[in-house]
């Protein structure tokens, strides 16, 4: 809407000394997400590493591993919310500085392990810097960028994650290349305090003016109920079972904890979160959505990187090179997402968006040992574009649906329903892996007489450890390769047709519920839709 003649210009809610400067904060946000998110992915591709028996490796086991991807999940996602909440309050530059430094710390620690306990310790401390840092970085870009131009910089934002999925693997087989494996910690020490220096610089504080009377109940309930979640789900994963005793009580119990934590939340008059924003039904949707292809994409990336390394046979730089297109395609994709959603609507964009991104996991049901590169190259670039375009649309409409002052909470919600996710898919897609590939492999494993009896329980866990037999006994044991690739692949399979078929699921919500195509005004352009919780009043404000 433009400003009637002679009446005065509406003042802008950012100060104009930020605004001048809003590109190269934004650049300093990207710098940080890009640290985050190339941890995660450069320990994908040093899981095979790190099980090598020392000194190469730990010789963790396939559940250390696992532990090792999800202590770091199961603390940054049960402090995320809390986390955005304390920067709300207390200022997010400070949380975003303290947060650097402890996962700076973290890191260093996590380089020197001695064992797989020491690592999957260290990963937790990780993970609370990072759950201080990813929320405050899109409260900070939410504060610093006009509603109209937000759409452009989350994209930007979300490019920067497909920026750091392709840099992970490539740094981290370069380092494991040429060092030993704690380099792919140690590498965040630098990075951090370089991006410590521009954050002091550059990012100016903010917080929620009113933030109102704490709320100690509802933030511990949540603490409490989402580490005993994510904590049964992560135990579900290991044991692949979901009704042993030891998955059930830490499920059941995080899912009382929760549900007090949400009637609570109902009865009191200064709730740590409002559950009325989750009556929007775009809100919803996006939170839905960004859970769902979540819990997709990282269940695949976890076993995908034994079929590249361990079934392929490539290196581990050889790996991170393959997985180049999803991470192009991501980047290249997300900036221009906000195009499609004003062009097509953000329900037709993210309803492809997840489609596309079907199609690229189901297409693992048809790999085998002789699939060629390029077959694998196409898949992985349809999972990016799709990423590309749903991830910056859902995570637009999350944090506009909510009031600037709420970016912190809103930026927690998001991502800790995108953590949650990732560790269900981790679990839940492992424990199917897992239990398709020792049924598979079990027949071979009992009538094998060189396979020591006490040794055949081990060895059926995972091809790893199948293989590790293998080794151990010598050429009588290489009866068991062909069958132990023969079950992976049969595994593999079963576990990408159900990633697509959730992904689908996440399709249906976006296609019912996120909002359509904005309908061009009667007297100016067409109105940019971006998702839901755009107010009248907040519109004419800005004239």
């Amino acid at each position: 809407m433009s400003t009637p003649p002679g009446a005065p210009a509406a003042p802008p809610r950012v100060p104009e000394a930020v605004h001048r400067r809003r590109w190269a904060i934004l650049g300093v946000l990207m710098f940080t997400v890009l640290i985050m998110v190339l941890d995660h992915s450069v320990l994908n591709v040093a899981v095979k590493t790190i099980a090598t028996p020392a000194p190469v490796g730990l010789g963790a086991t396939q559940a250390e591993l696992e532990w090792a991807i999800n202590s770091y999940t199961l603390v940054f996602a049960s402090l995320l919310f809390t986390a955005g909440l304390v920067g709300d309050r207390t200022g997010r530059k400070k949380a975003l500085l303290c947060g650097m430094v402890v996962f700076g710390i973290g890191s260093a620690l996590a380089a020197f392990s001695g064992s797989s306990a020491e690592l999957i310790a260290y990963r937790a401390v990780m993970g609370v810097g990072a759950a201080f840092v990813m929320p405050a970085t899109l409260a900070v870009l939410m504060n610093v960028f006009e509603r109209d131009e937000q759409p452009k910089a989350i994209g930007i934002w979300a490019g920067a994650v497909g920026i750091a999925i392709a840099l992970g693997p490539l740094t981290g087989g370069l380092l494991l290349e040429h060092f030993w494996w704690g380099s792919i910690f140690l590498v965040n020490v630098p990075v951090v305090i370089v991006g410590f220096a521009a954050m002091l610089l550059l990012i100016p504080d903010s917080r929620d003016p009113g933030p109102g009377r704490i709320d100690p109940v509802g933030v511990l309930l949540s603490i409490v109920g989402l580490v005993l979640l994510v904590y049964g789900i992560i135990r579900g994963g290991e044991l692949a079972s979901l009704t042993d005793r030891g998955v059930l009580l830490p499920l059941l119990g995080g899912l009382a904890v929760l549900t007090a934590f949400v009637l609570y939340e109902l009865r009191i008059d200064h709730p740590a979160l409002d559950f009325s924003y989750f009556r929007n039904p775009a809100f919803s949707a996006a939170i839905t959505a960004t859970a769902l292809a979540f819990l997709s994409m990282m269940g695949v990336a976890f076993f995908s990187v034994f079929y590249l390394q361990t079934v392929l046979g490539h290196s581990p730089l050889e790996a991170g090179l393959l997985v180049l297109p999803l991470a192009v395609a991501q980047s290249a994709f997300a900036p221009r997402a906000r195009l499609a959603v004003g062009r097509f609507g953000a329900k037709a964009t993210c309803t492809a968006g997840m489609l596309m991104i079907a199609t690229g996991l189901a297409s693992f049901a048809f790999f085998d040992t002789s699939t060629p590169l390029w077959a694998i190259e196409i898949a992985l670039f349809i999972q990016g574009a799709g990423m590309g375009h749903v991830m910056s649309p859902v995570t637009t409409t999350v944090m506009q649906a909510l009031p600037r002052e709420k970016a912190g909470v809103a930026s927690a919600i998001n991502n800790t329903f995108r953590q949650i996710g990732g560790a269900l898919g981790v679990a839940v897609l492992g424990s199917i892996l897992s239990a398709t590939y020792r049924t598979g492999i079990e027949p071979t494993l009992n009538a094998t007489a060189a396979v020591p009896a006490e040794a055949k329980g081990a060895a059926g866990e995972s091809l790893e450890a199948t293989l590790s037999v293998v080794e151990k006994l010598g050429p009588p044991g290489e009866v068991l390769i062909g069958p132990a690739y023969h079950a992976f692949i049969g595994a593999m399979h079963l576990a990408s047709l159900g990633a697509a078929a959730v992904t689908l699921v996440g399709a249906v919500v976006v296609a019912r519920y996120l909002p359509g195509r904005a309908r061009p005004a009667k007297d100016g352009p067409p109105p940019v839709l971006q998702g839901a919780g755009e107010r009248p009043e907040a519109e004419a404000a800005r004239g």
